[in-house]
């Protein structure tokens, strides 16, 4: 069967749409304000690279930030190392790291309940004396006598001696006395102010003065101080030597007196310096090797 003519042919003319015609849409919404539609990614150079991709989830990396733009990847950068920083500081803080207390130097001495088991008592014993006997059994009565206090600041020794000559009779009326500290500073370097505390003694104005001198070879720094009447025809003797090591700080004090009466000849001022520094030598020797006791 042969079709004439293109007016029956319905493929050859554009149809009528079967439902009418489909009236214009009103009030459209155009298409950059639709708060909806997605927005392409940024395109940086050679294809992109440096730049997010787009479309991830909200508050991931690259995701859009709610204004269509994805959130830069250097911004995700920083605040992670903000918060190791963060981390990492809160750590510092709760061991230490940022502390502004100094290190103490202790230069390797330690502390020791009783200083006068590491006091060198060789040099006295040389020179004839020895420590009085004891008066009594109670612990204020003992000779040599020790104490010490372990404190946050600082950790304290005493030794206390009372010493008399081997030969001396009962009637020879003579008093010695040997007092040692040592000082573990742990909070605060004795080096700036060291010196100046042993050399006031030649500012006091005193009828009686003092000469100081520097001793070498003995710790960081020593000091000597004598009274000036102290000479060989004195029958007393005032004595200190002073020694820093590091934040460890020493001191031995003599004081002895004798009656007129004394049949017994008492060290000179410069016998006592000589023996506190020989003493000093082998105690502070100890007590680097002490460990708390």
């Amino acid at each position: 069967m042969s079709i004439s003519g293109d007016q029956n042919n319905p493929y050859g003319r554009p149809q009528a749409h079967p439902y009418g015609q489909v009236p214009a849409p009103q009030n459209p919404v155009p298409a950059q304000q639709n708060p909806y539609a997605q927005q392409p990614p940024p395109q940086g150079p050679a294809g992109g690279y440096g730049y997010p991709a787009a479309g991830g989830p909200l508050g991931a990396p690259g995701a859009p930030d709610g204004t269509g733009r994805g959130t830069s990847g250097w911004l995700w950068a920083i605040g992670g190392a903000v918060a190791a920083s963060a981390i990492w500081g809160s750590l510092l803080f709760a061991t230490g790291g940022f502390s502004s207390e100094p290190s103490p130097d202790l230069a390797g001495y330690g502390y020791t309940g009783d200083l006068c088991a590491d006091t060198s008592m060789t040099p006295f014993e040389n020179a004839g004396l020895k420590a009085k006997a004891s008066t009594g059994t109670a612990s204020k009565d003992a000779n040599p006598q020790h104490s010490g206090a372990r404190q946050s600041s600082l950790d304290i020794m005493w030794c206390n001696t009372s010493l008399e000559k081997k030969n001396a009779g009962s009637s020879d009326y003579s008093s010695i006395w040997l007092s040692n500290t040592a000082t573990l500073h742990k909070k605060a370097d004795p080096a700036p102010e060291f010196a100046d505390s042993y050399r006031s003694y030649e500012k006091q104005d005193a009828s009686t003065g003092y000469r100081v001198e520097a001793v070498p070879g003995l710790g960081d720094e020593a000091f000597l101080v004598t009274r000036k009447d102290d000479d060989s025809t004195s029958s007393s003797s005032y004595v200190i030597l002073g020694v820093r090591d590091g934040w460890m700080t020493y001191q031995s004090t003599w004081s002895n007196y004798a009656s007129s009466s004394s049949s017994t000849k008492q060290p000179t001022a410069d016998e006592v310096a000589t023996m506190l520094k020989t003493s000093a030598t082998e105690t502070l020797k100890r007590l680097q090797n002490s460990r708390s006791r």
